[in-house]
């Protein structure tokens, strides 16, 4: 029996070491491979050779830097940065070599504002006379304003499209909170502020419902402008094509002019070998967005001098930050970074965000300020800089927003969940004692005390009229006016401009631009921040996440729920006091 147990005993004890050993020798491999990798090679691009694009890849502002185990491994998370989609699309456009784009959009989960981005950049590509086909199985409303920029669109016979308009839903608990008894106490300043409106009634209210609506068909002017210019139909029509429910048919949809062609993917790869001159036993001479970016250096080691993005994504928390969390530690860190980095001569923060707490998004805004003081800071909105997200942007010498970005949002809430009725319909009560009257403060199981919520109020007031200040001094706008445009009330990109809270109709690349001219620079360097640090602990977990194309959706569901679950903390986060979107817009 000893025998046996000093047996196992010795082969788990050999187990642990070989597992101990692998993980050093694959940390020192990933050093090396670091290393090798810090100039990329320069890939050689083949005559009459076209990019493809894959947008039903998740899409994101940047890219995960993903550690060099999970590349050796090819565990690499599979999503695409925004950023990389487009440089890809302005080298193609700029290469001789290559003739044309082939694109497949049947769906993409970019947000609106990232994928009118790209159709920007595929309407540059056109205008320097290349070619763009576009194909799908079918096609999302999304997916379809992404391919109707193409040259020519074909969809699979048994396919549909999807062209029917904007919605977007808000969902009510007050029934909900009066049967279960489960509330959310609430205060808040502004009666536009409707991220606590669900908790307070049953219905839409006229102001939430106003603001929606103004909203939705700002973006849908846009939609309905570029669609009927690139198919070339008047917007009148389009409207009423729509409205007869008949379109997502291919025959209709080709009927209607909204695609060029009922076809499948074998002869859609015919008329791309057609276009280039290829016979038919010839292969296309495809090339991925990694292989187009990577045929050009991004990096110019003659040049010293560089403009910094700074990619601000997620809520607003108060700890240290993540590449999906906006919070103090890392963001105030890397801004003192900045202003003290002398190559670095300007600074474009890419903001998308919704919010959360009023106190980070002070922290962040005071040390933009600083950063501000040393250099030209430039914002650039990508899907959403609402509430705590614009409090930032404020800071900025100039903002650039996406038409159909949403911003805005100035107005302050708290929200405190209670169960005391919940409690008590199971039979449990909670008892306190305390030294002094308000001791107990704010608890989840008794409700919200008048002092308290007196003190919360007047916590509220003080910050909605520091962030107004912030809004009057940034934006350099009447007091009036921006009472006027504040109480929670969210805005399209386009009428942000027209209102005043930004300053130009513009993407990344255009507030780039707009800094290196600001700063009298012809060449210089783009480098991406923050830098987060990658701990072993982080390298290792990552061999345990694959994200393959054909599951994506179920990674992609799986992400979603952790975002809501981040949300949630923001809402109920420890400081009370929220700077967060008015509703969790979601337009489809």
């Amino acid at each position: 029996m000893n025998f046996i147990k000093t047996f196992f005993a010795s082969v788990l004890g050999s187990l642990a070491a070989f597992g101990l050993l692998l993980a050093f020798v694959l940390i020192i491999v990933s050093g090396f491979a670091s290393l090798v990798n810090t100039t990329t090679a320069i890939k050689t691009i083949s005559p009459n050779s076209i990019l493809e694009l894959d947008m039903r890849t998740p899409i994101v502002e940047r890219a995960p830097r993903n550690n060099q185990i999970q590349n050796i491994l090819g565990l690499s998370e599979k999503v695409i940065g925004l950023q990389d989609i487009i440089s890809a699309i302005k080298i193609a456009g700029n290469d001789p070599k290559i003739k044309g784009i082939s694109l497949r959009s049947d769906y993409t989960t970019s947000g609106w504002s990232q994928t009118n981005s790209i159709r920007k950049s595929l309407k540059a590509f056109k205008e320097k006379g290349k070619f763009i086909y576009a194909y799908g199985d079918f096609f999302t409303q999304k997916g379809y304003f992404l391919s109707s920029i193409a040259d020519s669109t074909f969809i699979n016979p048994v396919g549909s499209l999807e062209l029917k308009g904007l919605a977007s839903e808000v969902l009510y608990f007050k029934d909900f909170q009066d049967k279960y008894g489960f509330k959310m106490e609430v205060v808040r300043h502004g009666k536009y502020k409707s991220a606590v409106e669900p908790y307070l009634q049953n219905e839409m209210s006229l102001e939430n419902k106003f603001q929606i609506t103004t909203l939705l068909n700002d973006i849908w002017s846009i939609l309905r402008e570029d669609i009927s210019f690139s198919r070339n139909l008047p917007e009148d029509k389009l409207d009423k094509l729509i409205e007869t429910n008949k379109i997502s048919m291919p025959e209709e949809a080709l009927k209607s002019k909204l695609i060029d062609g009922i076809i499948y993917e074998d002869v859609f790869k015919k008329k791309i070998k057609t276009r280039l001159g290829l016979e038919e036993k010839e292969d296309i001479n495809k090339l991925k967005i990694n292989e187009v970016n990577s045929s050009k250096s991004n990096y110019n080691y003659d040049v010293k001098d560089r403009i910094a993005i700074l990619f601000a994504k997620g809520p607003i928390l108060y700890g240290e930050g993540t590449e999906s969390i906006i919070a103090q530690e890392v963001f105030v860190e890397t801004l003192e970074e900045l202003a003290q980095d002398d190559w670095i001569k300007a600074v474009v923060i890419r903001i998308d965000s919704p919010g959360g707490s009023a106190l980070v998004s002070e922290l962040i805004w005071r040390s933009t300020v600083k950063l501000k003081e040393q250099k030209p800071v430039i914002v650039s909105i990508g899907d959403i800089a609402a509430s705590g997200g614009y409090y930032i942007a404020t800071a900025a010498d100039y903002i650039f927003v996406d038409p159909m970005s949403v911003t805005g949002s100035i107005g302050v809430f708290a929200t405190l969940p209670n169960v005391k009725g919940l409690l008590d319909k199971v039979g449990i009560s909670a008892q306190s004692v305390q030294t002094h009257s308000n001791a107990l403060g704010y608890s989840t199981y008794q409700p919200i005390t008048k002092a308290f919520k007196k003190q919360l109020k007047n916590g509220i007031e003080k910050t909605y009229n520091i962030f107004k200040e912030r809004v009057i001094n940034g934006r350099s706008l009447d007091p009036n006016i921006v009472e006027e445009l504040a109480q929670g009330k969210v805005w399209s990109g386009k009428r942000a401009l027209d209102l005043g809270l930004v300053d130009e109709i513009g993407d990344l690349e255009n507030a780039l631009n707009f800094a290196a001219k600001k700063v009298d620079l012809k060449k210089f360097n783009v480098i991406e921040f923050p830098k987060f640090e990658e701990s072993l602990e982080n390298m290792l977990l990552g061999l345990s996440i694959k994200s393959e194309s054909n599951d994506f959706l179920e990674n992609l569901s799986i992400k979603q729920l952790l975002l809501n679950l981040r949300m949630l903390e923001t809402k109920i986060d420890l400081q009370y006091i929220q700077t967060l979107l008015p509703f969790e817009i979601i337009i489809r």
